[in-house]
This record gives structure tokens, sequence and C-alpha cells, in this order.
């Protein structure tokens, strides 16, 4: 590896193809951004160009570089958070993320029964070498099902939607409830890797029990799950993680949208899709987050930035997380999303914010 003399703040490694730029991207975290063909003694050898994109931290002890915030493609799916307004809209966002230095996308063969992925493959055609992918499957009866023929099956059938020919993040979605024994399904996920058609394995919204009994079998890569200030139930769960080596990808780091600072009260009692239904936008968790949102803002202004930045930023610097995913079909506040990933918090703002947590009472 040697430094570009036409700029300090490249790298390039060479000579190099196709297959050793993406090893060397898996383990560094460094971002594609152009390559130049030059004449080395008396052949054509190739200089790959590297810069450092958003900050990296390692999926656990065996995973791959990760941007502290990730792209969630669940809004992209149309339904549980409505309908999209357009394909190219979604895509926009998508490729926005990436290029303002997210290097991983999570979606899920629930997330609009495919459409997300569909999308997510679209977006990233012609950009596979330098973005990860990371998918789910889920239990029956919402998914293809935990049965190891179910789960190879999904694999396919995702591979497909995708285009692409490896997943490099393949979880189980949420702990099945039809019997089938969950060392059986995460077998059936370790084989998947031993065939070659997923880099690492990961679960989602799974307790320490459960992790344990797949842990006994296989190495678990990442737990994906809610975390955010309005919900620190797994706080715990998230640090012990952290300490047996498995990366924690904290999903709706925004509280769903609440600690936007962008919704009014009565905005968010009108809401009527799945936040609704799940109590999220009325009684005592909208008046927890509503407190957060003003206790945030002088912090925010005094770090000239905005309350979700901040939000993320904090999420992202907590004991075992490796990621925050932070999901918009919005291509600006995909942007504004990732510029968290730049933002290192002192120690007085942590305090603060940790200040704000003990007033509420979270755990």
């Amino acid at each position: 590896m040697t430094t570009w003399s036409r700029s300090s703040t490249v790298l390039v490694i060479e000579p190099v193809g196709r297959e050793a730029i993406r090893s060397f991207w898996l383990r560094t975290g460094l971002r594609l951004i152009s390559s130049v063909a030059r004449q080395v003694d008396s052949d054509r050898e190739r200089c790959v160009v590297f810069v450092c994109g958003m900050r990296t931290q390692r999926l656990g002890a065996k995973g791959p570089e990760l941007s502290v915030i990730g792209f969630g493609a669940w809004e992209a799916g149309g339904d549980a958070w409505g309908p999209n307004r357009s394909e190219s809209e979604v895509m926009d966002a998508i490729r926005a993320g990436i290029d303002a230095g997210m290097n991983w996308v999570d979606t899920a063969e629930v997330y609009g029964d495919g459409v997300s992925e569909m999308l997510v493959g679209k977006a990233l055609a012609g950009r596979r070498d330098s973005v990860l992918v990371a998918t789910k499957v889920a239990p029956a009866p919402e998914g293809t099902g935990f049965r190891p023929e179910q789960v190879r099956a999904a694999c396919d059938a995702s591979l497909g939607r995708l285009g692409i020919d490896v997943i490099d993040l393949y979880q189980l979605h949420w702990p099945g409830a039809t019997g089938v024994p969950v060392e059986d399904t995460w077998g059936a996920m370790g084989a998947l890797v031993d065939a070659g058609k997923v880099r690492w394995i990961g679960v989602s919204n799974f307790d320490r029990a459960l992790i344990d009994r797949c842990r006994a079998a296989r190495h678990v890569d990442s737990l994906q799950q809610e975390f955010s200030l309005v919900r620190l139930d797994d706080r715990e769960l998230i640090r012990w993680c952290g300490e047996v080596g498995i990366g924690v990808l904290s999903y709706s780091p925004l509280g769903a949208g609440l600690l936007t600072g962008a919704l009014r009260r009565e905005d968010a009692e009108e809401i009527d899709d799945w936040r609704a239904s799940d109590g999220l936008t009325s009684g005592a968790h909208l008046d927890l987050a509503f407190a957060f949102v003003d206790g945030m803002r002088p912090i925010a202004e005094r770090l000239a930035v905005s309350v979700p930045q901040l939000a993320l930023a904090w999420n992202w610097r907590q004991p075992g997380v490796t990621s925050a995913i932070a999901g918009s079909r919005d291509a600006e506040h995909t942007r504004s999303n990732a510029a968290a990933g730049d933002l290192e918090l002192d120690e007085s703002t942590l305090a603060a914010l940790d200040a704000l947590i003990e007033a509420s009472g979270s755990p």
C-alpha cells in the first residue's frame, strides 16, 4: 500500500483484481472512488484509489468494517410506512446514502413482500463492489419460514430479487413460534455460509437465551435490535454482545421518527401507520419522545447539528453498537443522517445526554 502522489488523502494498492479490491475494502472499510491504469516497468498494472469514507467499526469479532450509519430499507417496502411515491425517489435516497459514506444497506424479505429487496438491488446496480448488503429471513407465516429447507429457499429468492450472487449478512428476522428448534434454523444459516451464498450470519430481536443457543453451535456475527434514547430496554444485552464479539446493529435509532424534532404533537397523534397500532404516537411514549427532543435541542444548537444527527451520533457511540440503521425515502434526509457518522461527541455532550436519560427514568 502506497500513497498516490496526486493527493495525500488517498491510498493505492497495486496490482489487484476485482476480488482483491473487494477483499481489501471488506477488511479496511475504505471506499473505491476511482481507478486508473499506469505503466509500471514494462507491464500495465491497475492502481486502485481509495478514500476514507464515513467512520467505520468492525462488526463483532469476525465481521467486516461497517459505516457507523447504515441505510435502512424498511420504508422502501412501501407497506408499513405507506406507499412509495416512486421507485426512483427510493433509489435516489439509497444512492444518496452510499455517496455520503454509508457502506451497507439493510433490507428483508418481508419489507413489502420483496419490494424493498428489489429496489435495493436496482439502486446498487454497478455499485456492488463498494456496498455490503444485509437482508433477513422471517418465520412463517409472515416470511418464508425457519425450517432448513425454507431458509435455503428464502436465501435463493432474496439473491434473485437483489440481483447478487452472495449476501453479505443474512439474519433471522425475529424468533420463530412454529416449533422449529432454533438450532436447526441456525444450522441451516451456517450451511449457507459454507456453501458460499452468505458471508456472515446474525439474528434480530433475539434475547440472550436464544443467542446463546445459537452460539453453542456457531458464532453469531450480529444482533439487530431496537435501540434509541426512548427505547433502552436492551442496553445491557447490547453491552454483553460487544463483550462476547457479537456486533450490534441498532434499528429505529430515531425512535421510529419521533426523535427527528420535525413532528408537532398534533401531527404525531394523527399518524395512522404501524406506529399508531404499536402505541408509539400517544400517551407516555409520545411524552417521553417530546421530552427528549426538547432536552436535545439546546445541545444540538451548541454543536451546530440537527436533533436527529445528535441522536444518531449518540447511538453509534454506545458500548456494543457497531452501526445505527437510519432509513428514509428522501435523499436529503439520508444525506443529513449520514453526516452523523462523522460527528464525534465529547464527554460533556455525552454527559448531558446521560442526564436526560436519568431524568427520564429510563433504565
